[in-house]
Formats: C-alpha cells, structure tokens, sequence
C-alpha cells in the first residue's frame, strides 16, 4: 500500500482544499414566459424546453 514519504505542509493542504467551493446556482431566464430556471432544464412554469412544450403546465 502507498504511505506518503513526507508529511504534507499546512500551506499545501489549504491550497488543495481552496477549490472545494460551493458554486451559486445559476439561473437563466425562459425564452417563452421569462422566469428563472435552472440551464438545460425543462420550465417548471411554462413546460417548454427549447421552443417546444415537453410538460403539461
């Protein structure tokens, strides 16, 4: 089994962690009733999804 030779540095421990960021969602807007929704998704409002209606609403 793989052991680490050396003890890894408080710094480099950090600086890997830094990327494990929670991201905001982003919102975009429908192209036939304008509310937000969720990129490459179906509008919860509406039922449409790129110009065609895929959902009873």
């Amino acid at each position: 089994m793989a052991v680490p030779k050396r003890r890894m540095s408080r710094a480099n421990t950090r600086h890997r962690r830094s990327a494990w960021k929670a991201a905001p969602v982003r919102l975009t807007q429908c192209s036939q009733c304008h509310s937000k929704k969720l990129g490459h998704t179906a509008c919860g409002v509406c039922g449409t999804y790129n110009g065609r209606a895929v959902l009873d609403a």
